[in-house]
């Protein structure tokens, strides 16, 4: 399987949404989505399609920032693969190209969050040589 990652625009939005939903765990509404998906990418976000030949097969998104432990970063963010296409090396291929770009362009490092509860995504993460450093805390308004 040849895989594409290719950049989603703002104006493509829509085309995302339906992936992005698979991912909460607390369903947000479609417009909600489009809602905070078009301010994000006001700010240093960057979204990226997977595709298998035309097809949108998986999302994700990356955050360029600077912190002061990590030096330049990137951060990867909603990582979803569509479930038929789970466990067919396309995540592999998803940081890979992470890997590269963030390569490219001198990050040092790259971070991401994932849900307590999915344990799946743990293990993954490991074998591609990610490592559990710290809790994601939030508080809600």
């Amino acid at each position: 399987m040849e895989l594409s990652f290719n950049r989603i625009l703002k104006e493509e939005i829509d085309i995302i949404i339906p992936l992005i939903q698979q991912l909460a765990i607390m369903p947000i509404p479609a417009e909600v989505l489009k809602e905070r998906f078009t301010e994000m990418f006001s700010q240093n976000y960057t979204c990226y399609g997977v595709f298998d030949s035309d097809r949108i097969i998986g999302v994700f998104g990356l955050w360029e920032m600077t912190r002061h432990y990590a030096g330049k970063m990137y951060e990867a963010d909603h990582i979803v693969i569509a479930e038929e296409y789970r466990g067919k090396g396309v995540g592999k291929q998803l940081f890979a190209f992470i890997d590269e770009l963030a390569k490219k362009n001198n990050a040092a490092t790259v971070e991401l969050n994932t849900y307590v509860e999915n344990f799946k995504s743990h293990k993954f993460y490991m074998n591609e040589g990610y490592v559990i450093r710290g809790y994601h805390f939030q508080k809600k308004y």
